[in-house]
């Protein structure tokens, strides 16, 4: 059944009737990235310019195959680590996908692939002022967080966990946190998620999407594992409208007691 009011994701100038991104690498083969995508529906997808300008092996008419599905494109700057390079690659992926916009990675720590967020600041304002819509690539600290709005970032990219993990969220009082003091601003947690109910979970919290990669392409199915996690995201996001109940200490019965036999009422008093 349609909901009865719209619900659409919306970042920048633009909705999206899913909350779902995906990413396109590491797949086992172009067919199954393309079947994947087909079951996820995702709102967008993302790709490297540079896997697209190396053109080898199964990258080779990646870029056609995401053409004819219609999908709309989110490069991003993957590998980059240094403003300038990141900078110059967002420069190229506009033109060479023709898409203003740009997920923004800018990496810090080659071991556990967190962002730089001094660098990540300084070319997140630069690209605005560029005219990209940008998804920056952060952690879940608040001070950068509000440190990429006031850059013009209009949306943010929180990790549950470090790239690649499959862990979940390991700090889920920081994402909490990040939700709660930013409730206005479009929150799409990218990276660290395994399983379709770490999606659902962070759904549940508030957060507008959730982006995958590797829980997808690595997955022995990744088809299946894909309608799985666009089954958990709109799960997720109908546990959060729905309104959970208050989470209690102490147990309370869920069937009145009046109307019980009379033995019942005693030993309930």
């Amino acid at each position: 059944m349609a909901p009865a009011f719209p619900d659409s994701l919306r970042l920048y100038d633009q909705s999206f009737d899913s909350r779902l991104l995906l990413g396109t690498s590491r797949y086992p083969s172009l067919q199954s990235l393309t079947e994947a995508i087909a079951a996820a529906r995702p709102a967008m997808v993302t790709v490297a310019l540079r896997r697209q300008l190396a053109g080898e092996g199964s990258h080779v008419g990646l870029f056609e195959a995401l053409k004819a599905q219609q999908c709309v494109l989110l490069p991003n700057t993957a590998g980059c680590h240094a403003v300038e390079e990141a900078y110059t690659t967002a420069q190229m992926a506009r033109e060479v996908f023709e898409t203003d916009w740009i997920k923004l990675e800018l990496i810090g720590d080659d071991y556990t692939l967190q962002p730089d967020p001094f660098q990540l600041v300084e070319a997140a304002g630069r690209l605005i002022a560029d005219g990209f819509k940008v998804l920056p690539y952060c952690t879940e600290d608040l001070v950068v967080a509000q440190r990429l709005l006031d850059a013009g970032c209009q949306a943010l990219m929180p990790w549950g966990a470090p790239i690649g993990t499959g862990k979940g969220v390991v700090n889920p009082y920081g994402l909490r946190v990040l939700r709660e003091r930013l409730p206005a601003t479009p929150l799409i947690v990218d990276a660290g998620l395994g399983l379709p109910s770490h999606a659902c979970q962070v759904l549940e919290w508030g957060y507008d999407g959730v982006l995958l990669n590797t829980a997808v392409s690595q997955a022995n199915d990744p088809v299946r594992m894909a309608g799985a996690f666009a089954g958990a995201v709109t799960a997720g996001r109908a546990g959060y409208l729905a309104g959970p109940m208050p989470e209690r200490d102490a147990a309370h019965a869920s069937t009145a007691v009046v109307g019980t036999p009379f033995w019942h009422q005693a030993e309930a008093l």
